[in-house]
């Protein structure tokens, strides 16, 4: 899968521009049957991307100033200063309205009658999230007012506040002498898909981390979040595993300047945890693993030209006992520095030349009774790390061809549609088998031509298909959704807004989610 951009997908191209207008207005997206225009212009909603479900703005406007505003903890909100997600938050986004350094304090300044003072947030669940991580159950709701005496933020966790915000931010207009303002609002917004994520190739471009982290930002800045790592590939090991270091020590462009110790990818981890990004990486095997050979011996295929081998490997080797206890251990490892519930698995493009030409390989398909079918043998090799990944505790999302390939999957499993020229049909078989899944197909934005090309990205519609699972799923009914939930939720992405800094995106699925990806 080459860098996918997932994209839960509100047809609107916005542009910045104040909320100014001569009248109040109003948008329910849950009554909206036509298809927006793709067209440039000024927004009647502002700057406010992606469009919330239910927005209502009015001409009545009140001005904001540094010195005086505050973003606080509402009295009955479950979360109070202990809460570093959202204490992190407000300073965050204090900065982004008014800009870095300490807080001017002005002596015996009064507000003014038209001037808003306070942002209160609320957290209405008992239980708020504060201490843990994002995850694909997540409540993203948020509500928000926008009035005297002042604005009211409630959402159920914090991951709904930290949408909230970006919102009231995004509210925020300056007139031409810089002086700030918001107009009187009214919000209820929830995410159409659950998953909305983005896919960054490490592997066959290094990235350093401060890119990794300047996406994550703008990523909170669309409401993504899902943060897909494609960490490694066939080109380069960047991850430098404590329990196998040989590996990026001999399969990294460079063993110092180019790998994500441990402390990268906490940061990393971190980073996106503060701004309600779940960080979701994908080692990926049997194929794309020529890296993986330079530090394992004996973990990849020996090829064969005629009775001699040829000196070159391929996919990694599925009839060694050795494979699957490095593979045990190796993921051990990965579910313990990842704490998301799922880890990408891959499975895509396996070539079989190599097992082909290998007399060992050929002996143990006749053993097996495989006959000459090779897509047994990779289901023989997915279905032991399917259940090594299981020991772990940890769910596991595949590539397509691990289910086209018919490899007994888990219910829960979360199928990744990335192969375009067919992918409605693939949606259907796979939600038609009761699987979850991610779209990627539409947005793989290395397909650069001349022109608007830009434009099809957002035409794309990912619940496009006919399906009965897609008459069944929650996400549809206007519920949260993200990506492999439990209860069948779809997930998706939403593409960056015209205005703001470009992405490097990723794909994600129905009944599942969507995604983007970037050229690997």
């Amino acid at each position: 899968m080459f860098v996918s951009l997932k994209l839960s997908i509100f047809l609107f191209l916005l542009t910045l521009g104040p909320c100014s207008g001569r009248r109040t207005k109003f948008v329910n997206k849950e009554e909206e049957n036509e298809e927006p225009l793709l067209v440039a212009g000024t927004s009647p909603f502002g700057s406010l991307w992606p469009l919330p479900q239910k927005v209502s703005i009015t001409d009545v406007s009140f001005k904001l100033t540094g010195s005086s505003f505050n973003i606080v903890d509402a009295t009955k909100s479950s979360a109070g200063p202990s809460c570093n997600v959202l204490q992190n938050a407000y300073r965050r986004y204090y900065e982004y309205m008014f800009g870095g350094g300490a807080k001017k304090q002005w002596l015996n300044r009064q507000a003014g009658p038209s001037e808003l003072t306070e942002l209160q947030v609320w957290i209405t669940s008992p239980d708020s999230e504060c201490d843990g991580y994002p995850s694909i159950t997540a409540d993203e709701s948020y509500e928000l007012t926008v009035d005297q005496p002042y604005a009211i933020l409630k959402a159920p966790t914090v991951w709904g506040a930290l949408h909230g915000l970006e919102t009231f931010s995004q509210l925020v207009y300056e007139d031409e002498y810089g002086a700030k303002s918001i107009n009187s609002t009214t919000i209820s917004d929830f995410p159409r898909f659950s998953h909305r994520g983005i896919l960054l190739d490490s592997s066959r471009h290094f990235l350093p981390i401060k890119v990794i982290l300047a996406n994550l930002e703008t990523m909170a800045m669309n409401k993504f979040n899902v943060f897909h790592w494609h960490i490694v590939d066939d080109q380069s090991f960047p991850y430098l595993s404590q329990t196998f270091p040989q590996l990026s020590q001999k399969g990294a462009y460079h063993p110092y300047t180019h790998v994500y110790t441990p402390a990268d990818i906490k940061m990393v981890i971190e980073f996106a945890r503060l701004r309600g990004i779940r960080v979701i990486p994908e080692f990926d095997t049997p194929g794309h693993t020529q890296s993986w050979g330079k530090g394992q011996p004996d973990l990849l295929t020996p090829c064969y030209s005629g009775p001699q081998p040829s000196g070159t490997f391929g996919p990694v080797n599925p009839i060694l006992n050795t494979t699957y206890d490095f593979m045990d251990l190796f993921f051990k490892e990965v579910s313990s520095v990842f704490p998301d519930a799922y880890v990408h698995l891959g499975g895509d493009e396996v070539d079989f030349t190599c097992w082909k030409s290998n007399p060992d390989v050929k002996k143990f398909m006749e053993q097996q009774g495989f006959g000459d079918d090779y897509r047994k043998l990779e289901s023989f090799y997915i279905q032991k790390l399917l259940d090594i990944v299981t020991s772990k505790e940890k769910g596991y999302m595949i590539w397509q061809e691990v289910f086209d390939n018919g490899v007994k999957l888990k219910p829960d499993t979360v199928v990744h549609v990335w192969i375009g020229g067919g992918a409605n049909d693939e949606m259907k078989r796979v939600t038609t088998a009761g699987y979850k899944t991610i779209l990627s197909a539409p947005w793989y934005l290395d397909y650069i031509s001349y022109g608007q090309d830009w434009q099809r990205y957002y035409k794309a519609e990912p619940l496009n298909f006919n399906a009965k699972a897609r008459h069944i799923n929650p996400c549809l009914e206007g519920k949260p959704a993200a990506i492999p939930e439990r209860d069948g939720k779809c997930y998706s992405l939403r593409l960056p807004g015209p205005a703001v800094h470009p992405l490097v995106p990723e794909p994600y699925l129905l009944r599942g989610g969507l995604e983007g990806h970037l050229p690997r």
